[in-house]
């Protein structure tokens, strides 16, 4: 057994482990009732002809232990696709290890690779370990400049981002729940 991660997109077969791990989320938020979709669904969604979503996860231990649900989105400001984090889940038992964050740099990684403008998240306002988590190497931030290639290349988030309610204008901006999060990519 290795506690190493290995991050890689999801297959078919994995559907039924990442569905079960979309419960578990479900259970996770106290929301099991609102899951009403099925493995065949999300499977048809992640990968037709034109996929709506991709699935990147987290492997330790020899099991499936994490998991990141994404999409594209579009800024009109910038004139750009961005990526839009819809999901991010670690086991419990396996936080603490800097899977989470894997998943984070991962995605950054992956969305300067190709060409977008953002990567964007939102936090439930009652998970404070989101927000810790978040806050911590990522500070939950809308950033600007050379923050998103910093991001992708450490995984550590700009220190000079700091709050500022002003977004746009100035870099920097916390946002509370049903809120934009995530960084600008300075390139664009």
């Amino acid at each position: 057994m290795s506690d190493e991660v290995i991050l890689r997109p999801a297959t078919r077969a994995d559907v039924p482990v990442l569905f079960d791990l979309i419960k578990a989320l479900a259970e996770y938020e106290k929301l099991s009732d609102a899951v009403t979709g099925n493995a065949v669904d999300l499977e048809n969604h992640l990968f037709a002809d034109r996929p709506f979503a991709e699935a990147i996860l987290a492997e330790c231990e020899d099991r499936i232990v994490g998991w990141a649900l994404f999409f594209y989105n579009y800024s009109t400001f910038l004139t750009q696709p961005g990526i839009y984090l819809e999901d991010l889940f670690v086991l419990p038992e396996f936080r603490g290890r800097g899977i989470g964050k894997s998943l984070i740099v991962y995605l950054a990684r992956l969305t300067v690779e190709r060409g977008c403008g953002r990567l964007e998240w939102s936090v439930l306002d009652w998970n404070e370990l989101a927000i810790g988590f978040y806050k911590g190497d990522f500070i939950s931030w809308r950033s600007h400049y050379d923050s998103q290639k910093r991001l992708s290349e450490t995984g550590l988030f700009a220190e000079s981002a700091v709050c500022n309610p002003s977004f746009p204008e100035k870099p920097g901006f916390w946002a509370p729940r049903g809120s934009i999060l995530g960084w600008v990519n300075p390139s664009k």
